[in-house]
């Protein structure tokens, strides 16, 4: 199952939660929050286990999604 990341609204700033971990990243901008997240995602990705990643905005609206498929070990070795 892939690892689900999200990025809310949090008062003045924005938390980056998942069911991968227990404890809130929070942030004072978007944008730091947004860019920690996508690199959890690809770091899940890379080390095999996929993820998503879902953006929300201060409305609650979905402002974007991004997927990052898990990476086969096995094809990585295989290629090098």
């Amino acid at each position: 199952m892939a690892l689900t990341i999200s990025v809310v609204p949090v008062g003045d700033g924005w938390a980056v939660r998942s069911d991968g971990f227990d404890n809130d990243m929070l942030f004072q901008a978007g944008a730091k929050a947004e860019l920690a997240a996508r690199d959890l995602a690809r770091r899940s990705a890379d080390g095999g286990r996929g993820a998503e990643v879902a953006i929300f905005l201060r409305d609650g609206a979905l402002a974007g999604r991004f997927v990052y498929p898990a990476m086969d070990r096995e094809l990585e070795l295989i290629s090098a």
